[in-house]
């Protein structure tokens, strides 16, 4: 990690909590996602001397030494032992860890699900993030019969794991990780009804399913456990491009707002901090609001 991004890192930071609060969401608490540290993380897979940190309580350390009160990631662990540390470490300074969980598909997943959720429940983890995949809608299915049936698996996934979460006290957010509309993640939100599912509101996600982000966010946000906070770069090209580093394309005052009116209390900050110049566009974004005071 080079200085700057590590600056950036702060700013980033910074700038989420100083929109927050123009926003009235002043008491709202600011953590770091693991996929912000997407090529560290391929740092440490690989060994490389470069790494900072190489696991969850060395993470949440170097989050935390950037002002984040928290952190979402896996453990990258099955050892107990060290899934208590974490929690301890948390609890001692007051911070925040949510956790990140991979769903079942079939009864055969079910025991190395409620391995996955103890663990998160021992870290100390009250909420956990899922996707139903890992991949692109659109890149994956040719045909509505093929995204059908993937619906329906998603919908069976949260039926088998219902039992094992509210057994754990463990709440499920699923992230909208451009596999379903908002009225489509919604619908099944509604459908199964459970007080320990809900969702994770990526405010980006769903450009790439050709909605407006305040209007996913609005869809969404009464199911919210919790948010990512990243921007959004549209390029009205001939083949549309999307990145996910902008100077201020998403409307943040409507997406603030709608999360805050739903009650929203903890934000994720996701964008890449270890590669590019990506927080400075970022701060960007947030600095040059409109109408929300900021200055």
């Amino acid at each position: 990690m080079k200085r700057r991004a590590f600056v950036a890192g702060l700013t980033a930071v910074a700038a989420a909590r100083k929109v927050l609060a123009a926003a009235g969401a002043d008491k709202c608490r600011v953590g770091i996602c693991a996929y912000s540290c997407h090529q560290h993380w391929n740092a440490v897979q690989a060994n490389l001397p470069c790494a900072k940190f190489h696991d969850a309580l060395g993470f949440y350390d170097y989050a935390r030494g950037l002002g984040a009160e928290g952190v979402q990631n896996p453990l990258r662990t099955t050892d107990p032992a060290i899934a208590r540390k974490l929690r301890a470490k948390v609890e001692e300074d007051g911070g925040y860890y949510e956790g990140d969980v991979k769903l079942p598909k079939t009864e055969s997943d079910l025991a190395a699900f409620e391995a996955d959720v103890r663990l998160a429940r021992e870290a100390g983890a009250t909420i956990a993030r899922s996707v139903f995949m890992g991949t692109r809608r659109y890149e994956v299915f040719k045909t509505m019969d093929e995204f059908r049936a993937f619906h329906a698996q998603a919908e069976k996934s949260l039926s088998l794991a219902e039992p094992i979460i509210s057994k754990h006290r463990l709440k499920l957010a699923l992230e909208n990780h451009k596999d379903h509309t908002a009225d489509e993640l919604a619908g099944m939100m509604r459908r199964v009804s459970s007080e320990w599912i809900g969702v994770l509101v990526d405010v980006g996600n769903n450009v790439a399913l050709l909605e407006k982000p305040e209007e996913t966010v609005e869809t969404l946000a009464p199911f919210a456990l919790s948010v990512h906070l990243k921007d959004m770069a549209i390029t009205p090209e001939r083949q549309q491009l999307m990145a996910e580093v902008g100077e201020g394309n998403l409307n943040w005052p409507g997406i603030l707002e709608a999360c805050h009116e739903a009650g929203v209390k903890w934000y994720i900050v996701e964008q890449d901090i270890c590669q590019r110049d990506p927080f400075e566009s970022l701060k960007i974004s947030f600095d040059n609001l409109e109408g929300m005071g900021v200055q």
